[in-house]
């Protein structure tokens, strides 16, 4: 078939007006499916999110998910069978964001599904998402291919994908070449950086990426005040770019550092961040329950290097011990103490500068990942004929 690829994203759709590591990644995967040559249209923007486990919401959101896929099936069944999706992915779906479109409409019209990232966490069987749960169990049995970003999800996904289904990893990638750029011009962009933000040129930058929300965001901005507290004589600056309604919380923690130590550069375009993360010394980021961090491939991307926690997927978007220094989960006085080691050492930052951006453009690229997807699609066509 040579339709689009209907795409679809209930926790956030790619367009949404608030950045995040799940909207980049949301756009990246489009990105991918078109460098591969195949055409993707955005099937819905219903977000099907509730975060915080308000039944009567759910309920609603389920209703509102049930008409939209009505109306799908019409808008489909009119289109002409050239023009129709070729087949349904479905960036992101779990318990507090279920997919309730993919299922209904890939069964009615014999589909190829699709879902990437999906998350599923058996103790959350019972209790508020309950429904969610379920209805993002039901999809992952019904899809025919699942694409895993990390080992923790996929060996969560492995007992729900039955043959003739596939559980494939597809590693979490972007394209690297705004950051390349970038990187090509770090003294011009440190030199705009230093007089935009009063930064002091001669000192070494820190750099956080991430939004300021009441929840693990804010756990992570806590542990590293924690841990910059704990540096000691070399000279540093910290920018941190983001926003939130934890902003004056997060603030708080940080000025205690010095107000001139930190520097807040506010909510920022997705194509104003790579000057910055090529103009950084280090990117610092605890990490607290990251999914895996899309913020750390694209500060490697730029050449720059991380000192990140532990946690979730995060070992599997750098190259720990060459591009990145991981510490011990939640640990400030470890983190402190690596933070301080590459500080007072400009050459291994050099090194592990080249290390990540090598890493990125070898390992996590586009390139790569389009293919991957492109062999993905027709492997779930091929399942798809198989089940009838």
């Amino acid at each position: 078939m040579s339709g689009p690829v209907a795409f679809y994203a209930p926790l956030k759709p790619p367009d949404h007006t608030v950045p995040s590591g799940d909207r980049r990644m949301a756009r990246a995967l489009i990105e991918a499916l078109r460098l591969a040559g195949i055409p993707v249209e955005v099937a819905s923007r219903l977000r099907s999110y509730d975060r915080t486990g308000d039944p009567v919401r759910q309920r609603h959101i389920r209703g509102l998910g049930y008409r939209v896929a009505a109306q799908l099936l019409q808008r489909y069944r009119r289109t002409p069978a050239a023009r129709r999706p070729r087949a349904w992915l479905t960036y992101h779906a779990y318990h507090k964001s279920p997919d309730w479109l993919g299922p209904t409409i890939t069964a009615a019209l014999g589909l190829p599904y699709l879902l990437a990232e999906a998350s599923f966490a058996p103790k959350q069987r019972e209790g508020a998402w309950a429904d969610g749960h379920a209805a993002t169990e039901q999809a992952i049995r019904a899809a025919d291919m699942v694409l895993a970003l990390t080992e923790v999800d996929a060996e969560c996904l492995a007992p729900l994908v039955v043959a003739p289904a596939e559980l494939r990893r597809l590693q979490p990638f972007l394209d690297p070449a705004p950051y390349r750029a970038a990187r090509a011009e770090r003294q011009h962009h440190r030199a705009a950086l230093a007089q935009r933000f009063g930064l002091d040129a001669q000192q070494p930058w820190l750099l956080a990426v991430a939004m300021m929300r009441d929840d693990a965001k804010r756990e992570s901005y806590g542990l590293l005040a924690d841990a910059l507290g704990q540096l000691g004589a070399p000279p540093w600056q910290l920018l941190v770019v983001g926003d939130g309604p934890a902003r004056p919380a997060v603030e708080a923690m940080l000025h205690a550092l010095g107000e001139n130590r930190v520097r807040f550069a506010g909510l920022l375009p997705e194509d104003g961040l790579p000057p910055l993360y090529a103009a950084a010394d280090l990117y610092v980021w605890p990490a607290v329950r990251e999914a895996y961090g899309i913020a750390l491939l694209e500060a490697q991307a730029a050449g720059l290097p991380v000192v990140a926690g532990r946690e979730g997927g995060v070992a599997e978007v750098v190259a720990d011990g060459q591009s990145a220094v991981l510490t011990p989960p939640r640990d400030p006085s470890a983190f402190a103490s690596a933070v301080a080691a590459l500080l007072v050492d400009a050459q291994r930052r050099r090194t592990m500068a080249e290390a990540a951006a090598r890493f990125v453009r070898d390992k996590r690229g586009i390139t790569q990942a389009a293919a991957e997807l492109a062999a993905a699609l027709v492997a779930a066509e091929t399942i798809r004929a198989m089940r009838g």
